[in-house]
C-alpha cells in the first residue's frame, strides 16, 4: 500500500470499530460555499459547484488526517456533497512530473497491469493478518485514454476478507508540466452516478488554463516525465523504476490514496461535512436571533 502498509490497515480497523481522532485532537476545517471561484496552484481556477463544498489543500490534508487517511502533500483540494442522500468524497491532486507523452495511447496492456496488482497484493498480503488482507477481483473501469481530452480513467475493483467490495475511481487529466488527479471516493452501486456528477458538475467548472495545457507543451524548453501512460497507471514509477524493482514490488508503492482505507472512512468524511455545515448553519441562526426584535 502507500508509505507504510501496515499502518494504513491499522487505521482501518480503528476506523472500522467508529475509533476516530478524538475530539482535542481535530482541527478546525474551512470550507468554501458554492459559488465561489478558486485558483490552484497558479495553474488551475475552480468554481464550487451548488450543493457542494470545497476544502483547500491544507484543509483537505486535515480532514485525511482526521479520517485516518495518510497525506500525499498532492493535494491541491477536496470537494464534498451537501445534500443528504450523497455519500461520495472527491480529492484532487496535481504532480508536476513533468510532460507525461501519450504515445503508448494504444498500447496500454491492461490485462499485465491488472496480474501485476494481483501478484503485488497477495505478496503483500503475506505481511498482513488474515483479517487485515484485501485482494484485487478486477478492473471495474479498464484504463482507457482520450486523445482528444488528454483523460486517462480507470477504477480497480477490490475486496476484504469477509468479501466486502470496494473501489477509487480515477480520472487523470494531462497538463503541460504533469498531471491532475481527480480521486472518487464512492461505492459500486452508486459509481456511474457519481461519475456523472463528476463530469457534469466538477469537471464542468475546473479550468486549466491558457498556456498550461497539454496542447501548450513547448518541447524546447519543458521538461519531460520519465514514465508514460503505464506508469502513471502504477502511480508515477517510470520504466527505470520498473526494471530495477519489477511489478511486482511497483504494487507496494503505488496504492494513492489507499484503496480500502478511504473508502471506510467516507463515512468519517460525511460525518465530518456535517459538523461543519452544522455549525455553520448553527452559527447563522444565532445571528438571526440576534437581529430579532425583542418582543
Amino acid at each position: 500500500m502507500r508509505k507504510q502498509a501496515w499502518l494504513s490497515f491499522f487505521m482501518v480497523f480503528l476506523l472500522s470499530f467508529g475509533m476516530l481522532l478524538p475530539a482535542s485532537a481535530e482541527q478546525k476545517l474551512n470550507y468554501v460555499e458554492p459559488g465561489t471561484k478558486v485558483e490552484m496552484e497558479g495553474k488551475f481556477s475552480f468554481t464550487v459547484p451548488e450543493n457542494m463544498v470545497y476544502l483547500n489543500k491544507e484543509d483537505t490534508i486535515k480532514m485525511e488526517q482526521q479520517t485516518g487517511d495518510i497525506p500525499t502533500n498532492d493535494e491541491i483540494g477536496s470537494v464534498l456533497p451537501i445534500e443528504e442522500n450523497q455519500d461520495w468524497a472527491l480529492f484532487m491532486e496535481y504532480v508536476d512530473s513533468g510532460h507525461i507523452s501519450d504515445d503508448e495511447q494504444n498500447e496500454i496492456d491492461a490485462d499485465a497491469l491488472l496480474q501485476s496488482y494481483k501478484d503485488g497484493t497477495e505478496e503483500a498480503n503475506k505481511q498482513r493478518k488474515p483479517e487485515e488482507q484485501f485482494h484485487v477481483v478486477g478492473w471495474n473501469v479498464k484504463p482507457a485514454y482520450n486523445a482528444a481530452t488528454h483523460e486517462l480513467e480507470y477504477s480497480m475493483l477490490l475486496e476484504t476478507e469477509s468479501k466486502e467490495k470496494f473501489l477509487n475511481y480515477k480520472l487523470q487529466i494531462l497538463t503541460r508540466t504533469g498531471h491532475v488527479s481527480f480521486i472518487l471516493v464512492t461505492d459500486q452501486a452508486n459509481l456511474e452516478k457519481d461519475k456523472a456528477t463528476l463530469r457534469s458538475s466538477i469537471l464542468k467548472n475546473f479550468v486549466v488554463k491558457e498556456g498550461h495545457r497539454y496542447t501548450d507543451f513547448d518541447a524546447k524548453t519543458d521538461k519531460v516525465a520519465e514514465y508514460g501512460l503505464t506508469g502513471l497507471i502504477l502511480g508515477g514509477l517510470g520504466l527505470a523504476a520498473a526494471k530495477k524493482l519489477g511489478f511486482l514490488a511497483l504494487i507496494l508503492a503505488f496504492a494513492k490514496k489507499g484503496w480500502i482505507l478511504i473508502v471506510v472512512a467516507i463515512g468519517a468524511i460525511g460525518g465530518l461535512v456535517k459538523k461543519l455545515l452544522g455549525k455553520k448553519n448553527k452559527a447563522a441562526q444565532n445571528e438571526s436571533d440576534e437581529d430579532r426584535p425583542s418582543a
